[in-house]
């Protein structure tokens, strides 16, 4: 027997239900949910329940304050009680560290309009009177924050799906998804009877919790999720656990609490989780537990009873130990896997609940539109690489999450699991240069070479460390970061970029495809770099790359390291059927350097008969030449604003061209440098950063890349007709430079803006500029605050730190020095 649906969604839990609900308000009414066994029964029955709004992202911020708008009016909506407590929840600091992050967090919400308020110790007492003020500094409060049930909270968005036309079948087992030529058709189900039927359909979802993995390997998809055991309890009745107690959060005690029947719910997050059932999820676990181990909570409970010290003597009616599904870097996974139509919705991380309402409407809105409404990347499944189908890696990198999940994580902060792993053929040569490695997509990549604090020959030790910035952003910090700025503006600095993702496009179609794909005019000859943005309908940003004209029906596009798998997913999603274009990723095949600065061309004149000059060789063109004995492909592209190359050998030859190059460079003063640096150099510089600066939420023109949208170029574009329609009505705001009063106070991102008085904006990237000796900021104002001249002012800790609004770029405005 087949069914036909519009779509299939797995797993009964809160993600699966509110996609079902979302779907259905969208008027999607032909929708299937199946689950293996109840509604509820694999993790939601047992989360605690909080719900609270400010997280590190504004993407996920969005969602959990959508969510708490939902949770308000879901009861009145369908009849089901969610139990919703708007409670408030308190954040408390105990250590100098933690009071900063707290300083950090009520900056960021005031860009979201979020009523977080820093309160003192005693302010927080007189709301949570059961804790202790010891060692206390100050607690952050937010009153729209609370908790509910999350079996409640499930049933409620079921019954909301149902009546609007949704079919939930329990007890109802995937068996199979079904692929053809890469695009999902549906599922195959076998009912509790044992017996089996076909749904057909162009839509499935995988919202199996810590059943996803095992969902996935039907269609051969990895969704890297380890189940964790995840710990709380429930104590007797208490005094002073009193209904509308807030929720409350102790991370320097690794404890969290809420009120429940007149006692307290405490859990935490301990420094030696327990990973579980890694062989796979039985097939009979359903709405059940593990055994609790107290071994393993005792050091929560040390923590709880330093804060609240009346829960030593409460009595324990109940420990919770249930497996929760988390993911290698904390985050949700979201979004449409590599086979079309197969779409993932898991690896909650113990904050589910709270985004439970917002998964459901992106996810929805992906499903409906072809692409969600938000910015979704640092969630999207397509983050992770191939690497990732290693279940050690996996497991690796989620215990260390987990281990810190209540940590100060500073900015620019590396994890040290399963590293390393991916490594440049110059991996040797760069720690011979006493290089710190920092990690990205699991590549070593370097940060900056620890000599070149001494100044490389361009400064001192002394004056470079008075730069330190001051707070966080002097953490994980180096004053070589700033010696090797200044040697590339001063003589050259030498990058390894071999982490640079590369995909190859080719055959007869493939440039009408990239016409189709791209804001920018491809049809440019051979040997043409072409700097352009792929937009969504919405014209907003989904990628931002060179795309080089390698022969008539060949093109290489070079991205970001950590944006590879993003981009090929978004290459791929459009390919046409009839096998005219094929798409490659390459990223490995070749190593890339960076020669950039002053002395470029005479340290790479040498060692070719190729010619090299700005004539033979003009800016943002490729040609293949020979460098000692070395085939190369060199792009003269730039992302620092410098003269230079990268330059691109076959992998086998790339150790052998980087010793090439540094033995050529060194009677030039030649520096090995980091990507800290390029960083630095590229604020300068005004070169903007997909995913902070530019995402799939704004457009070219509001991004100050207009030059790069051509309208004209005679081709229809993905994104066109939004674009046409965003340049008429003008844009809604514009990325702006700011130049920040103090040196030394230096923006990290999503600090806010104001201008007379108003919060206008917040911070997307910042940092120091070292040739132009300020402290740079970049900040989406709106038109009529973003005139050259405006003043304002940015909050740096809870400090308001003056700004100007200056014309970019700082450096070389007229774009000499790159075209010499």
């Amino acid at each position: 027997m087949v069914e036909q649906a519009r779509a299939v969604i797995i797993g009964g839990g809160v993600g699966g239900t509110s996609i079902a609900y979302h779907l259905t308000e969208l008027g999607w009414k032909d929708v299937v949910l199946v689950d293996r066994a109840e509604l509820t029964s694999g993790s939601t029955f047992h989360s605690a329940g909080l719900v609270g709004q400010l997280r590190s992202s504004v993407t996920l911020t969005r969602m959990m304050m959508y969510g708490a708008e939902l949770y308000r009016r879901l009861t009145a909506e369908t009849g089901v009680d969610v139990s919703w407590h708007e409670v408030g929840s308190l954040r408390l600091a105990s250590t100098k560290a933690r009071y900063e992050e707290l300083q950090r967090q009520a900056g960021w919400a005031k860009t979201f309009g979020l009523p977080l308020e820093l309160i003192s110790a005693q302010e927080a007492q007189d709301r949570f009177p059961l804790m202790t003020l010891d060692g206390v500094l100050g607690a952050v409060w937010l009153p729209t924050d609370g908790w509910l049930d999350p079996s409640g909270l499930a049933q409620a968005l079921a019954a909301g799906a149902r009546a609007r036309g949704a079919q939930i079948r329990q007890h109802t087992r995937v068996v199979a998804v079904n692929v053809d030529r890469g695009r999902v058709t549906g599922v195959e189900v076998e009912a509790r009877d044992g017996s089996r039927e076909t749904i057909a359909a162009d839509v499935v979802v995988n919202a199996g919790g810590m059943y996803a993995p095992e969902i996935g390997r039907l269609a051969g998809v990895t969704i890297p999720i380890i189940p964790m055991a995840h710990q709380y309890l429930f104590t007797h009745s208490m005094e002073g656990a009193v209904p509308g107690l807030p929720t409350m959060r102790d991370p320097d005690n690794l404890c969290y609490f809420r009120e429940e029947v007149g006692g307290l719910c405490m859990g935490g997050y301990e420094r030696d989780p327990a990973p579980w059932s890694l062989d796979g999820v039985p097939a009979d676990f359903n709405h059940r537990l593990l055994d609790p181990d107290w071994p393993r909570f005792e050091s929560i409970m040390e923590g709880a009873i330093r804060r609240v010290p009346a829960i030593a003597d409460a009595g324990v009616t109940r420990m919770i130990n249930g497996p929760e599904a988390f993911t290698p870097d904390n985050e949700f996974i979201l979004g449409e896997s590599e086979v079309r139509g197969l779409f993932v919705a898991a690896g909650f991380c113990a904050h589910g609940i709270a985004g439970t309402g917002g998964i459901g409407q992106q996810m929805a809105r992906w499903i409906v539109d072809g692409e969600p409404e938000l910015d979704l990347w640092k969630m999207d499944i397509r983050r992770f690489g191939g690497q990732y189908r290693s279940q050690k890696l996996t497991l690796a990198r989620t215990y260390e999450n987990y281990a810190t999940y209540y940590d100060i994580h500073y900015p620019n902060e590396e994890r040290h699991a399963a590293r390393p792993l991916r490594i440049s053929p110059a991996f040797d040569e760069l720690k011979a240069l006493g290089v710190e490695f920092g990690e990205k997509s699991m590549w070593e990549r370097p940060n900056w070479f620890t000599p070149n604090e001494d100044g490389a020959g361009v400064s001192d030790r002394a004056t470079l460390e008075a730069l330190r910035p001051r707070g966080w952003a002097g953490e994980h910090w180096s004053p070589a970061i700033g010696a090797e700025a200044l040697a590339t503006r001063t003589h050259a600095g030498l990058f390894d970029e071999s982490s640079f993702a590369k995909i190859e496009i080719e055959g007869a179609g493939a440039l009408a495809y990239l016409q189709y794909l791209c804001d920018n005019d491809i049809d440019k000859p051979v040997g043409s770099v072409i700097y352009t943005q792929m937009l969504n309908r919405r014209g907003g940003i989904e990628c931002d790359f060179t795309v080089t004209r390698l022969a008539d029906d060949r093109f290489l596009i070079v991205t970001g390291t950590a944006f590879g798998n993003h981009d090929l997913g978004w290459i791929r999603k459009h390919l046409p059927d009839d096998g005219s274009v094929r798409v490659r990723d390459t990223t490995s095949a070749r190593a890339c350097f960076g020669l950039w600065g002053p002395k470029a061309r005479d340290i790479l004149a040498p060692l070719t008969k190729d010619d090299i000059s700005d004539a033979g060789f003009p800016y943002m063109t490729a040609r293949e030449i020979t460098i000692a004995e070395i085939p190369v492909l060199a792009l003269r592209v730039t992302y620092v604003g410098e003269l230079g190359w990268e330059l691109y050998p076959p992998a086998e030859y790339g150790r052998a061209l980087w010793n090439a190059l540094w033995a050529a460079g060194q009677p030039h003063g030649l520096t090995a440098c980091g990507y800290r640096a390029i960083d630095a150099l590229r604020l300068e510089k005004g070169y903007r950063v997909w995913s902070s600066d530019i995402t799939p939420e704004e457009t070219p023109y509001e991004a100050g890349l207009g030059f790069a949208a051509r309208l004209d170029k005679g081709t229809d574009f993905i994104g066109r007709e939004a674009l046409v329609a965003a340049k008429a009505a003008g844009p809604r705001k514009r990325l702006r430079c700011l130049v920040l009063d103090d040196p030394r106070s230096v923006a990290l991102g999503n600090e806010p803006v104001r201008v007379g008085g108003s919060i206008v904006g917040r911070v997307t990237t910042g940092g120091y500029g070292f040739a132009v000796e300020r402290s740079i900021a970049y900040a989406y104002l709106p038109p009529a605050d973003a005139a050259i001249g405006t003043r304002g002012e940015i909050d740096i800790f809870g400090v308001w730190v003056g700004f100007e609004v200056v014309r970019e770029p700082m450096w070389d405005p007229e774009g000499t020095r790159i075209r010499s």
